[in-house]
């Protein structure tokens, strides 16, 4: 979500900054490795006595409410969303936020809100582990047995993740270098969502096409 959809960098740095000064950590350590990452396995790392979910749904919760106006879309995404949801076309936001934050910054954003969701809570193992891009696949309950899944990422232990999974990544160069997107393993790499288009959608087969311009890296 993180990158793809949304870019609220600011929002979640101002959150680090607050847990960092409240553990005595320096943020800028914790940040340098949290992109990405569930905070329940950044914390594992600076603080275990935090890493809970209770702690940290309600810490991802005050984000969206208090640091919204931090936040902007990527450019291209509600777009792309928004034809998703007019085709039908099965999608599922699979991230390493927990349900409260993302929920939260649907609501502030007023973006589409996937029938499918995987967050940091679902799985034992965060990215880039595949399993939440494994449960991902199996939320989406797709007819065919070997379904092209497409992945957007933004990170490179999501381009792990999504890949590990077997599926195509598409990254976007929104958070981190092209080196850092290309050493991840990522099949294209765009600037923004706006490189990213549906041509057509059959439903009867379960078939899109969606075409890739202005790529940087393919």
């Amino acid at each position: 979500m993180d990158g793809t959809i949304i870019d609220s960098t600011e929002a979640v740095v101002k959150n680090w900054q607050a847990i960092g000064k409240e553990i005595g950590v320096d943020p800028e350590v914790i940040l340098a490795t949290s992109h990405g990452r569930r905070s329940i396995d950044v914390l594992k790392i600076y603080e275990p006595k935090l890493a809970n979910w209770e702690y940290i749904g309600e810490k991802e919760g005050q984000i969206p409410i208090e640091f919204g106006a931090d936040a902007v879309e990527i450019p291209g995404s509600r777009t792309f969303l928004e034809e998703l949801e007019k085709q039908s076309i099965p999608w599922a936001i699979v991230t390493s936020g927990t349900r409260p934050l993302v929920t939260g910054w649907l609501k502030v954003m007023k973006l589409a809100h996937p029938k499918n969701l995987v967050t940091a809570e679902d799985v034992d193992n965060g990215k880039p582990d595949p399993a939440c891009y494994l449960l991902g696949k199996k939320k989406l309950a797709l007819s065919k047995e070997q379904p092209s899944i497409v992945v957007f990422e933004d990170a490179p232990a999501g381009i792990k993740s999504g890949k590990a999974a077997g599926f195509t990544v598409i990254a976007l160069h929104t958070t981190h270098t092209l080196e850092q997107l290309k050493d991840a393993g990522a099949d294209f790499i765009v600037q923004d969502m706006r490189s990213i288009s549906l041509k057509s959608w059959t439903k009867a087969t379960g078939e899109a096409q969606i075409e890739i311009v202005n790529a940087l890296v393919w």
